[in-house]
């Protein structure tokens, strides 16, 4: 497996690093229906296109080691950061 695994979502590109994720599952935690831990406790994605675009971001931005980096359609990053 990659150590990204990224996924367009609606107008957003989104990406998870597994090198950085440590498992906490934050992300999880806030949008069950996107994410999930893997069976080494790595997040992964589910059907985040399942989750509307607010509680996506929510749940991408909570990550407390920044594993999980979201930009909008005209590229700019917008998590971790800006929310």
């Amino acid at each position: 497996m990659s150590d990204f695994e990224e996924r367009i979502v609606g107008a957003l590109r989104v990406r998870i690093d597994r090198t950085l994720c440590v498992g906490f599952g934050d992300c999880v935690t806030e949008a069950p229906e996107a994410f999930v831990l893997d069976d080494t406790g790595t997040a992964v994605f589910v059907n985040p296109e399942e989750v509307e675009r607010d509680r996506l971001l929510r749940a991408c931005d909570v990550c407390p080691v920044d594993a999980i980096t979201v930009w909008d359609e005209a590229g700019g990053q917008i998590v971790p950061g800006s929310l």
